[in-house]
Parts: structure tokens; sequence; C-alpha cells
């Protein structure tokens, strides 16, 4: 049922559409239905779908997959989510706290704001990297082709693996103004730090993001 899948993921079946039932499902793939049935099990359990015992399975998801090792414009962009990146400013920064837990001595500093399509902030984002001979004079000469991810990957920096922290913050004056928000509104905090394949960071990234846009979702348990 993997066209069915994509067919939800991408837009084509919305939030609210009916499933056809089994019968027409197992007749359209040439499968049983029994092979529907788990399939369906499946799509609920992914939370893509909610089955109505006697009336059918509805569409329920209504968010977008993200795939962050394209970068978020690409990835928003391919979600059907029309987003538009604006570069606030890079410049040269301390962390005593990072420089002393990956042994850097100063960073760059990315500092960029997300719209949508109607022109209005839906995120803010601090990204902090090693400052490293490669990357020293990003102030001066700027991303490449604009692009953070395209920037790291030119200089060699690939994640591997890291962590991520999420809660919920009041905006401050200053970002709320950023954000044209109120100040003292609930954002997202988002926290990832990005290693490679050696443990050396890559990627510090502090973000806000408006929760009427995002949401996280983990899963855990079986394979």
């Amino acid at each position: 049922m993997a066209d069915l899948e994509q067919q939800i993921q991408s837009g084509r079946l919305c939030h609210g559409d009916q499933l056809p039932g089994e019968i027409e499902l197992a007749q359209r793939y040439r499968v049983s239905r029994g092979t529907v049935r788990g399939a369906l099990s499946e799509l609920q359990r992914r939370e893509l779908i909610a089955t109505q015992t006697g009336v059918g399975s509805f569409v329920t998801f209504d968010g977008k997959q993200l795939e962050q090792s394209v970068g978020w414009a690409r990835a928003l962009a391919g979600s059907g989510f029309a987003v538009s990146t604006e570069l606030l400013g890079i410049e040269r920064v301390s962390d005593p706290e990072l420089s002393e837990r990956f042994a850097v001595d100063g960073f760059v500093a990315v500092r960029r704001r997300r719209r949508d399509s109607a022109k209005c902030p839906v995120s803010y984002e601090v990204s902090l990297i090693p400052a490293t001979a490669v990357l020293a004079d990003l102030p001066e000469r700027g991303l490449v082709n604009d692009s953070l991810t395209a920037t790291l990957a030119a200089a060699g920096l690939r994640a591997e693996g890291g962590e991520q922290w999420i809660g919920t913050q009041a905006l401050s004056a200053e970002t709320a103004v950023l954000l044209e928000r109120r100040a003292g509104e609930v954002f997202l905090h988002a926290t990832r730090t990005s290693t490679d394949a050696h443990g050396a960071l890559v990627e510090h990234v502090v973000s806000l993001l408006d929760p009427a846009r995002f949401r996280f979702h983990l899963t855990f348990g079986g394979a």
C-alpha cells in the first residue's frame, strides 16, 4: 500500500477524505482483503488514517514530514508548504559551553527567518557552526547557493548523529518583533545538535517554530 501512503503524504488524499472500501482496494491492488486490512492497520498505526467500524477509513494526516538532510527550505517546498527564507545575518560569535563540549574555539552564527505563502513568519532560527579555516570567512563571502546545507556539504561537514530537545518558550520582546507576534506568545523551542561520524560538531541550531505550523512526532518500539 505504498501508493496510498504516497497519496496521503503528497496531499492527493487530503485530511478527512474517505478511502475506498476493503473490497475495492483489494481489487484495485490485486491483493487479498487480509493484505488490505494489514496495510490499513499499518497506516493507522502511523497516524495517517483512522478507521471507524462499519463506516470506513478516513485520512487524518494533516502535517508534512520533513527530510531535514536536504535543508528545511527544500523539504518544506517538496511537502507542498510554500516557504521563503530570509537571511538575517552571518556573524562570528563565541559560545563557551559549546566550545568546552566540542573543543571548538569559535563559531559562525547564521540567523534566518522563514515566511509562509501569506508572508507570515513561521520560524526563526540561529545556527552555530564551527569557525574552521574553511568557514571562518563566511560572514564576508556568504552561503553557497544561499543554502547552509550546501555550505556545510562544501566544507566536508556531514551530520551522522546528534540530539534534539523540544519544548516551548514565550517570545521575548526581541523575538516577538522578528516573528511579528506579541511578546509572551508561546512558540515551540527546538534545539538540535548534529555531529559527524567522529562526534565532532557539525551544527547547533536553536529554532522558534509557530506551533500552528509545526509539530513533532516520535515513534518507539517495534522494528
